[in-house]
């Protein structure tokens, strides 16, 4: 098979970039049907290993005449050079020349197939129409959306993350790599660089999503690669690590998408440096800790317990050092196994964990419904000792959050330890410290802790970094990762961050629990909307991941985009409750049409966005996010008056109730009575100085999914009320909230698959 490569380049000067729009404005008008695409390639490099593949027996490199420079004509092997003179007469694609090569190919083109990729228009026309000519046989390839993103990332290939971190400036013993293309970043960084001011920090947080999500992701990428490569300015992307329940069941991966991604977008999407398994093998360590000291406490004496517990060795008898820190918190200030009391040693050795009372869950990271409730300990050598309990999915494990809010190991380590798994017979709460195996803990945390390097399709450097959902967890990227890159950008420097799902759920939490522990606060919101999403507000039909738009979001309506952008107001009002000025982008889709554009451009100023611009960085890369790219500039360098919500002295039930009526609109909270007990419970225990992170859906302002634009008239109910003392805040259930996503009839496992032969992954996105 005889493969022809169309090459375009997009080369970043300002006056070719000039010349090119000029050239391309002219062959537009006179023939408005050339869509012209955006391909970022190192074309030289593209070349030389197309010259090397025996499969490719020729290569057509379609560039303008201006970027035809002498190095990159001579790149190609003369018996592989296509040449084709293609030239515009009165508005009409003309042909001048034929088909021809420098020298002939290795074989006669007469009977050969030529495949023409991802060409549309007169020009696919025009070269089916030359090689047919020439006797081959041709085959054309259009690529959809979905299948597009992971050829965009193939066909780049990513700086050596050596020659990354040299740029961002990072010495080579703060760097462990995982391969050529990322690598762990050193924690002693923050030391290094303690003195260096902070750079703009930049918030990117969205109005309530489709089920489809409205591209938040591919925002904050496409505006750190315009920062960087057409403002000229250092700028990091922060991003949360995908779970692979979404990448496997519905909404796909999260690398962002067309030429605004991060890349390999493989390695982003599954298991990257392993962060989320080390996760899960933490999370069910603990889990694995209180059904063996259940069952143990339940079959043996206190003198047996004692003598398994504090093994003699060698004869000789001492205590671990965890099991030291258990005695003082009992008051047991006796450091010699032997002078314990018979009441101490019943005292040290009994957690009396009531079975009924453990809150600690395992964890899986697949969408897996059949985990929601199980029963566990029903074979012979449990003794009878079976218990209900559930899955969470990884990604909503107290330890995932742990980690996205942690300073350092010391203080990871700590958290660790505090976290309550249940609560005693007699109603005191039992840590991992009580258990002992916080030490072990953090030995299964020691690398994931440290960010993960990766890079966008542009070269603009990302930090990777902790991955809890925003939904049925506090939704944001890693306050170490956040912090490294304010200091690697510089004073003048850009981090962008991004929140999950709408500015109600995971911004919210971003300001109220994130910001509370950071101690930063940001410069500007970029608030994403897309038209899709305010049609739906705005009463459209159901989108549903994996059916065809309905027409009304695929034809213009403009009456549908103004009702819809009812929500976008809301997002915005809940934006300036924290005193944070916000910039709308509206991620701008092929299906939009002008009328609509400016509509939501001009209702978002009107409703106190500093501005609101369209971005096209899907399709154009860091060149369509530059509009974006100046409005932050110029926004984020104006003084703001950031406050939280809520005070935290203020009671449990208060701060839920703020939440309630000032974020989401509801007109009172419902608490269900199992919710008030572990209120009165965490009141005694003297947790109510914590932050809330609500449990709720992102579909809606409301509890009901199906709810839609701005609801008004409910109230919330509170089915539930958890407590992750380790991260620090509590968690109430809002509704129906599962913390165990299921997969759809259809998941995209379906189009997933690996060529045995050249090893690439099919069907991710």
């Amino acid at each position: 098979m005889v493969k022809i490569y169309a090459l375009c380049v997009h080369l970043i000067y300002s006056g070719i970039v000039q010349r090119s729009r000029e050239e391309l404005k002219a062959i537009r008008e006179t023939n408005p049907g050339l869509k012209p695409t955006l391909a970022i390639i190192q074309v030289i490099e593209e070349i030389l290993r197309l010259n090397e593949d025996s499969r490719v027996h020729g290569i057509f490199l379609h560039l303008p005449q201006s970027f035809l420079s002498k190095s990159v004509r001579n790149a190609i092997k003369p018996q592989k050079d296509v040449m084709v003179k293609v030239t515009l007469v009165r508005g009409n694609l003309n042909i001048q020349n034929f088909l021809s090569c420098n020298s002939s190919l290795d074989a006669p083109l007469v009977g050969k197939m030529a495949v023409l990729l991802g060409l549309e228009g007169p020009l696919k026309v025009t070269l089916q129409f030359l090689l047919q000519n020439n006797g081959m046989m041709v085959q054309t390839r259009q690529w959809s959306s979905k299948h597009f993103d992971i050829e965009i990332s193939r066909a780049q290939t990513p700086k050596p993350i050596s020659q990354l971190a040299q740029e961002i400036g990072l010495l080579p013993e703060e760097l462990e790599a995982y391969g050529n293309t990322k690598a762990k970043v050193h924690l002693s960084l923050l030391n290094r660089l303690q003195h260096q001011p902070n750079g703009k920090y930049v918030l990117v947080a969205g109005i309530t999503p489709t089920p489809l999500g409205e591209g938040k992701s591919t925002v904050t990428i496409g505006l750190v690669q315009a920062l960087s490569a057409h403002l000229k300015l250092n700028s990091f992307a922060c991003l949360r690590q995908p779970s692979q329940g979404p990448t496997f069941g519905v909404k796909g991966g999260a690398a962002g998408g067309g030429y605004a991604q991060v890349i390999p977008m493989e390695e982003f999407n599954l298991h990257l440096t392993g962060d989320i398994h080390a996760i899960t093998a933490a999370n069910n360590l603990v889990a694995a800790a209180i059904d063996a000291r259940i069952l143990h406490e339940a079959t043996q004496s206190d003198r047996a317990l004692y003598s398994r517990l504090v093994p003699s060795v060698n004869g000789v008898r001492c205590f671990s050092p965890i099991q030291m820190a258990r005695l003082q918190r009992l008051g047991i200030n006796k450091s010699d196994p032997s002078d314990l009391t018979p009441e101490e040693i019943r005292a040290f050795v009994r957690l009396d964990l009531d079975p009924e009372k453990v809150t600690w869950q395992r964890v899986v990271d697949t969408n897996d419904r059949f985990l929601r409730k199980i029963t566990v300990g029903q074979a012979n050598t449990e003794k009878g000792h079976a218990r209900q309990t559930q899955f969470d999915i990884a990604v909503a494990s107290e330890i995932m959050a742990i980690l996205a809010l942690t300073d350092g190991l010391g203080d990871m380590r700590a958290r660790l330890g505090r976290m309550v798994v249940g609560s005693s017979r007699n109603g005191q709460p039992i840590t991992a410290d009580d258990l002992g195996v916080t030490g072990a803990l953090a030995v299964l945390m020691k690398d994931a802790i440290k960010p993960t390097l990766m890079q966008t399709l542009e070269g603009t450097p990302v930090f990777v970094h902790a991955g809890p959902f925003a939904n049925i967890a506090h939704g944001n990227s890693s306050v170490l990762a956040d912090k490294l890159a304010l200091k690697l950008v510089g004073e003048e420097g850009y981090v962008v961050t991004e929140a999950g799902f709408g500015a109600d759920i995971g911004m919210e939490k971003f300001f109220n629990i994130k910001c509370r522990t950071s101690g930063l606060t940001p410069d500007v919101v970029v608030l994403v909307a897309t038209v899709r999403a305010l049609k739906m507000h705005g009463g459209g039909p159901n989108v549903t991941a994996g059916v065809p738009l309905p027409k009304e979001y695929i034809n213009e309506n403009l009456q549908l985009v103004a009702d819809g952008c009812s929500n976008l107001k809301k997002q915005i009002q809940i934006t300036h409750l924290f005193g944070v000025p916000v910039i709308v982008a509206l991620n701008v889709f092929k299906t939009d049409t002008q009328a609509e554009i400016d509509m939501v451009c001009r209702i978002a100023e009107a409703s106190g966005a500093s501005a609101a611009v369209q971005c096209h960085h899907w399709s154009r890369g860091g060149r369509g996010s530059v509009e974006l790219a100046h409005a932050v500039k110029k926004v984020a360098s104006q003084k703001n008056h950031f406050q939280f919500l809520y005070n935290l002295q203020d009671s449990i039930v208060e701060k839920i109730r703020t939440i309630a009526q000032k974020v989401y609109g509801a007109d009172d909270i419902e608490l269900s009575p199992e919710a008030q007990a572990k209120i009165d419970y965490y009141n005694q225990q003297g947790f109510s100085a914590l932050p809330i992170c609500m449990a709720k859906t992102h579909l809606s302002l409301s509890h009901m999914p199906e709810k839609k634009g701005v609801p008004t008239g409910f109230i919330l109910p509170i089915r539930d009320i958890r407590a992750s003392i380790g991260a620090g805040f509590i968690y109430p259930l809002v509704g129906t909230m599962s913390t165990m996503p299921g997969l759809p009839t259809r998941p995209c496992f379906y189009d997933i698959d690996l060529d045995p032969v050249t090893e690439e992954i099919k069907g991710l996105f």
